[in-house]
């Protein structure tokens, strides 16, 4: 018998909203959004490939020609980034960028790092640099120029920097628009104590290097989602990030922890995503992946997770998944006090090369939520997966299938488990100076 993954929670809720799915939180769904809308629901289409197997077996590449190229080394459990020395890049994403010692002067080259479903963000790579000077969000109508307010509604390609560290205090979500970078790099900037960023009907964003934590509900009003239109908002989820029918997504080496409800959540058709090089903490909802069990539309969701560490303090949701095609790839499981990965409505979740440490607790090793008769056709794969102190995952689904994933003559694995403290060794919000490697 193969000995496989602790993660099977199945659950099965019923949601309930007085707004429909689609306008979540926009209160007046007018012309403006409507167009959003029609525009984002193009973009995911296209976003979608056929074959997401090419992208699993590419992300796989990556890690095997990085690996054969580096010197092994693992990483302290003591603390995380205990290195000194010359730069250390872990895994192919860092080793794209994060040893150039003038990284401050080519800050757009991290617009090309990107691999997994998300390789497609650029954000704001081909428009100019826009700092951030200011901390303060005070006005949500009219936000003064030089805050990150300001700069997030702007109708063109902007890559956005911060002057120094700060931390900033949204008073309502932060609505994003298209072709955004935002760089926390150089400075410790976190978003805490007041509302989270939302990304609803945009595409190509990338999220880098910040601190998220503490976050609350926003509790909604006039606020503009771009330079020439703004609207009534409902109250906020309270999510760190939300991904709400958003495209070609990159959120990279973030720390999140303690928000009102998900860390991040990827609804309503968002796909073309990659979440790397994170580390999270403190929370219990983790991460959610389709919200309702009515939202077919999430057939079309497509998302990578790399080189994340789940640490201290986490209850569930690593992530909880309905429908899609989810890749958890080398990602580091130290923590959980339910579950780790679970899901309903027949998604299909490639694990590979992950490490799953489980808790004490015997009944959390693997959860059943609904009966064998529904999730055994489900296509739930472990490979490579390192399981630790009695983990374990019972694989699903059609094997034919499972051959075309995993299997396959061209196939290149994922690495092993037993390489992840390594891959995911400076995962987090990363302390980068000017004129020396991050």
């Amino acid at each position: 018998m193969r000995v496989v993954a602790k993660l099977r929670p199945l659950f099965l809720f019923m949601f309930v909203s007085i707004i429909p799915h689609g306008l979540a939180k926009i209160i007046e769904f007018d012309e403006h959004w409507q167009q959003r809308q029609k525009e984002a629901q193009k973009i995911a289409t296209k976003a979608y490939n056929p074959e997401p197997h090419n992208v699993t077996n590419a992300f796989n590449h990556h890690v095997h020609k990085h690996i054969k190229n580096t010197k092994n080394s693992r990483r302290s459990l003591s603390g995380r980034h205990p290195h000194k020395g010359p730069c250390l890049a872990t895994n192919p994403i860092d080793q794209c960028w994060r040893c150039d010692k003038d990284w401050a002067k080519n800050r757009k080259k991290l617009a090309d790092c990107a691999i997994g479903f998300g390789h497609d963000a650029t954000g704001g790579k081909h428009g100019k640099f826009y700092e951030v000077t200011d901390p303060s969000d005070n006005d949500m109508v009219h936000p003064k120029r030089g805050t990150l307010r300001h700069a997030v509604i702007q109708p063109e390609p902007l890559w956005i920097t911060f002057k120094h560290g700060m931390v900033i205090r949204l008073n309502q979500e932060l609505i994003m628009t298209s072709n955004k970078t935002i760089d926390g790099r150089g400075g410790h900037i976190h978003i805490a104590g007041g509302a989270g960023i939302m990304l609803q009907y945009v595409h190509n964003v990338i999220i880098h290097n910040l601190h998220i934590h503490d976050i609350k509900q926003g509790s909604g009003g006039l606020i503009s989602d771009s330079t020439d239109h703004f609207g009534i908002r409902g109250v906020s989820d309270g999510d760190g990030i939300s991904i709400f029918g958003s495209t070609h997504v990159w959120i990279d080496h973030v720390s999140m922890s303690n928000c009102y409800d998900g860390l991040i959540d990827a609804i309503e058709a968002s796909t073309a995503i990659t979440i790397s090089n994170s580390h999270f903490t403190d929370h219990n909802d983790v991460m959610l992946f389709g919200a309702h069990d009515s939202s077919t539309i999430d057939e079309l969701m497509q998302i990578t997770l790399a080189f994340n560490h789940f640490g201290k303090r986490l209850i569930q949701r690593m992530p909880r998944c309905r429908f899609g095609f989810i890749h958890v790839v080398n990602n580091d499981y130290t923590h959980w006090e339910m579950y780790a990965i679970g899901g309903s409505k027949h998604p299909t979740i490639i694990s590979e090369g992950n490490r799953f440490i489980a808790p004490p607790n015997v009944f959390a090793k693997e959860r059943e939520y609904s009966p064998e008769s529904d999730w055994k056709n489900w296509l739930w794969t472990s490979d490579g997966d390192l399981m630790i102190n009695g983990a374990y995952f019972r694989e699903s689904g059609d094997k034919s299938k499972k051959a075309s994933y995993t299997k396959g003559k061209d196939v290149i694995r994922a690495k092993p488990g037993s390489h992840v403290a390594r891959l995911t060794r400076f995962s987090g919000a990363l302390k980068c100076l000017e004129g020396k490697p991050c």
